[in-house]
């Protein structure tokens, strides 16, 4: 199986979530999205995936730190615009597998989607 892991390397959860794939032999191409930014295409199908909601890390600092006219009214375009110029508001990390897609880690969820 192969899969792709979208993040920021020094992300705790985003380093939990690696190690568990590690020992688990699961084999992962991982993608640094402060690095590498965030293709909008990519954004786009997340959020039509499992929505706004739950791509948008609403809890970071970042995300506070927006103006009050940034956090209002945020739908889909505005939420792809929002996530390409400020890529640590996107919930870490994203995994693209076969089935489907997965955000945030959870050990059950990753193990029923991914073993």
């Amino acid at each position: 199986m192969s899969i792709e892991v979208y993040g920021i390397p020094n992300c705790d959860t985003v380093k939990k979530a690696r190690l568990w794939l590690e020992a688990e032999g699961i084999d992962y191409t991982f993608h640094d999205y402060k690095k590498e930014s965030a293709d909008p295409a990519k954004l786009r199908r997340w959020i039509a995936a499992a929505g706004v909601d739950t791509v948008l890390n609403r809890r970071g600092t970042t995300f506070r730190k927006l103006s009050d006219a940034e956090k209002a009214d945020i739908d889909a375009d505005k939420a792809v615009t929002l996530l390409q110029q400020h890529p640590s508001m996107i919930k870490r990390p994203v995994v693209e597998h076969p089935g489907g897609l997965l955000v945030g880690f959870s050990p059950d969820e990753w193990a029923a989607a991914l073993q």
